[in-house]
């Protein structure tokens, strides 16, 4: 079986009651297993980088990158033994040092789906910004989402600006399956806030305001088992500064349902270093795609679990 997806498959290859899921965390392709004629599938795009500080000492600090958009199709008509082409969004490179304008946007995932002769998009979660760079409180986009099939989804939370001699930007949460990612913060402008209600999706990141400290931490990812648990909420294990949405130490947002954990995977932005760090901004969370297939089962909460 080729690297980077898992294949779970139960029942007999004969029957339209066949049930299972195949889960890609890099590129490839999906054939459709004998027997099956109708799949529901989730893409989660990658998160974007967090940005660096201008200087080593009292720069501008890093905007945070945003989180990744999130789509889901609750019925794809398909063949069996049809070949589906998956490409799996990236999560977005931090700046490398102090001075370096470099961070990288996060890239989407999507499937594709041959239509009369046509490679066709049908389903896309599109990847998040990078942070900014040298621009005081302005925020990253989060990546939305598209497709010929899409039912549901939301889109990433902006990433946190970065400020004038202060902290950094937060990295901005996933998009959920019925609403958006959290906003990551901004200092002396806006704190981090949780992702959407219960939605699934991820709480936004805290920016950074240590001078040494590595950045890894950032918005809060996402589950891809489906909207079965609720949306992440703001960490608040960190020494926050009141509103001004900064942690002196790392401080992740909360993962959306299903995540299980605090880290930026998947499809959380990364924050960017504070105005006194040498240090690279923290990487966004690569994306995935999950494509679920059996009698009852559908995106965005139907049967989703693993089988």
């Amino acid at each position: 079986m080729p690297f980077g997806f898992t294949r779970s498959v139960l029942g007999t290859a004969a029957s339209s009651d066949i049930a299972g899921q195949q889960v890609f965390t890099s590129s490839g392709v999906f054939t459709v297993p004998a027997g099956v004629t109708q799949l529901s599938a989730v893409c989660v795009g990658g998160g974007g980088g967090g940005a660096t500080s201008t200087l080593s000492s009292n720069g501008i600090s890093g905007g945070g990158g945003a989180g990744g958009g999130l789509g889901y199709a609750s019925a794809i008509s398909v063949t069996p033994g049809e070949s589906l082409t998956v490409t799996v969004g990236n999560g977005g490179s931090g700046g490398n040092a102090s001075g370096q304008n470099n961070a990288t946007d996060g890239t989407a995932s999507f499937i594709q789906q041959t239509i009369s002769g046509t490679l066709t998009t049908i389903l896309l979660g599109g990847g998040g910004a990078k942070g900014n760079y040298n621009s005081i409180g302005i925020h990253s986009n989060g990546g939305g989402r598209s497709g010929t099939l899409l039912t549901g989804g939301g889109n990433g939370g902006s990433g946190g600006g970065g400020s004038n001699g202060n902290a950094s930007g937060g990295g901005g949460g996933a998009g959920g399956y019925a609403g958006d990612g959290g906003l990551g913060s901004s200092n002396g402008i806006r704190a981090a806030s949780s992702g959407s209600g219960v939605s699934g999706s991820g709480a936004g990141g805290w920016g950074s305001n240590s001078f040494s400290g590595i950045v890894t931490w950032g918005g809060g990812g996402v589950g891809i088992l489906g909207n079965v648990g609720g949306s992440g909420v703001v960490n608040t294990n960190a020494n926050v500064s009141g509103i001004n949405g900064y942690a002196n130490s790392a401080s992740n947002g909360q993962g959306g349902a299903g995540s299980g954990g605090t880290l930026q995977t998947y499809g959380g932005g990364g924050t960017g270093s504070e105005d006194d760090s040498p240090s690279a901004g923290a990487s966004g969370g690569a994306g995935a795609v999950r494509i679920i297939w059996g009698a009852g089962r559908s995106y965005p909460s139907t049967n989703t679990g693993d089988v």
